[in-house]
């Protein structure tokens, strides 16, 4: 079972996404933000890490960044959650090291497969 680690400060979202991936036969760790998103990472071993932007301690772009950079978790897909859509953004979520960027709002279904895709994409057996 492929595991996932979603990092967002909005408890309400978090558990939405983690209740979501859940239902779709992943393994969720949560965590409420970026500095901890990158502790989680060494002792979790997620198969895709996503991130929402705006979160304290560390933003998404940070964390994404630090990860990339570490020859421990660079290889790890990282997705990037954001409630801005704008063109900038979205470059500059790319430009971090994301391997997608994902805008808030999403179907439950359009997340569900977009996971999959991604994992699918990086060699990881998903669920049907």
């Amino acid at each position: 079972m492929p595991k996932i680690l979603v990092a967002e400060d909005e408890r309400d979202i978090r558990e939405l996404i983690g209740f979501t991936l859940r239902f779709a036969g992943f393994e969720v760790v949560l965590v409420s933000n970026g500095a901890e998103a990158v502790e989680k990472v060494l002792e979790e071993h997620p198969d895709l890490i996503m991130l929402d932007v705006r979160m304290p301690k560390m933003t998404g772009y940070q964390a994404c960044r630090h990860l990339k950079d570490d020859p421990a978790t660079n290889k790890i897909p990282v997705v990037i959650l954001s409630a801005k859509g704008q063109e900038t953004e979205i470059e500059q979520g790319l430009a971090s090291g994301a391997d997608e960027y994902i805008v808030k709002p999403f179907a439950p279904d359009e997340l569900t497969n977009q996971v999959k895709e991604i994992l699918h994409r990086a060699g990881v057996s998903v669920p049907e």
